[in-house]
C-alpha cells in the first residue's frame, strides 16, 4: 500500500507474483474499510459483523504489510540499515499491527469511554502515525528533494495516493476521541467519511501498480 510502488526494479516471475499478492492483500483490505463505515452496511449487517469486517480488513492490512517487509528484507539480504525502503515498509507494518489491536478492541462489547479511548482510540492514532511517516518516507522517495518530481510517473502518482490516504485517516483517527464527558464521539462524521476516503486512496494505490507487474 505504502511501499509498495517503490520497488522498480526488474524482478524474476516469482517476485512479480509476489507483488501481485501484496497488492491485492491491501487491496481486500482497504475494500473493508471503505464499506465498514456506511451506515447502511452497518444496518444491514448489525454492529458487531461491521466490527468483524475492520478487523478482517486490519488482518489483510497486516498480511500484505508483513510479505512487502519480508520482500525488502530478502532484497537486501539483511534487517535495518539507511534504505529507506526498507524503513518504509517496517514502520507501515507496525501500524497495521496497531490497527490490529484497535479493530479487535472494537469487537468488545460494554466497553467504557476510558477503555474505548485506551484500547481502541490510542492504537488507531499511533497506527495512523505510523501509516504517516510511512507515507511520507515514500513520497519523498518518488519526489525527491522537492513537492513534486521532475517527471510525474505511475510511482510517484502510487506515493501520493496513498500518501494522501494517509493523511485521511490520521484525521479520521483524531475525529474517532470519545469525549470523556458527553460519551460521544469527536465528530462522527469527519471520522466516517475520512475513513472512506482514506480507504479509497489506498485501493488506488494497490491497484495502481498491477498493470506493470502482471504485463512486466
Amino acid at each position: 500500500m505504502i511501499g509498495h510502488a517503490l520497488v522498480s526494479v526488474p524482478r524474476p516471475a516469482t517476485r512479480r507474483g509476489w507483488d501481485v499478492a501484496i497488492a491485492v492483500g491491501f487491496a481486500i483490505g482497504s475494500a473493508c474499510f471503505f464499506i465498514g463505515p456506511f451506515p447502511g452496511f452497518v444496518q444491514l449487517v448489525g454492529s458487531a459483523t461491521d466490527g468483524v469486517v475492520f478487523f478482517v480488513g486490519s488482518i489483510f492490512f497486516t498480511l500484505a504489510a508483513a510479505m512487502e517487509l519480508r520482500e525488502g528484507t530478502v532484497r537486501r539480504g539483511h534487517r535495518w540499515g539507511h534504505d529507506p525502503s526498507w524503513w518504509t515498509a517496517a514502520v507501515q507494518f507496525a501500524g497495521t499491527l496497531l490497527f490490529n489491536v484497535s479493530t479487535f478492541s472494537a469487537m468488545q462489547e460494554s466497553l467504557s469511554t476510558q477503555q474505548e479511548n485506551r484500547l481502541i482510540w490510542a492504537p488507531d492514532v499511533f497506527g495512523s502515525a505510523c501509516f504517516l511517516v510511512s507515507g511520507a518516507l515514500a513520497y519523498r522517495m518518488t519526489a525527491g528533494p522537492g513537492l513534486r518530481p521532475r517527471r510525474v510517473d505511475r510511482t510517484w502518482t502510487t506515493a501520493a495516493v496513498n500518501l494522501l490516504g494517509c493523511i485521511l485517516f490520521g484525521i479520521s483517527a483524531i475525529a474517532s476521541f470519545i469525549v470523556p464527558s458527553t460519551g460521544s464521539i469527536l465528530h462522527l462524521a469527519a471520522a466516517n467519511w475520512c475513513t472512506v476516503l482514506g480507504a479509497l486512496c489506498f485501493f488506488i494505490g494497490a491497484l495502481l501498480p498491477l498493470p506493470r507487474l502482471t504485463s512486466s
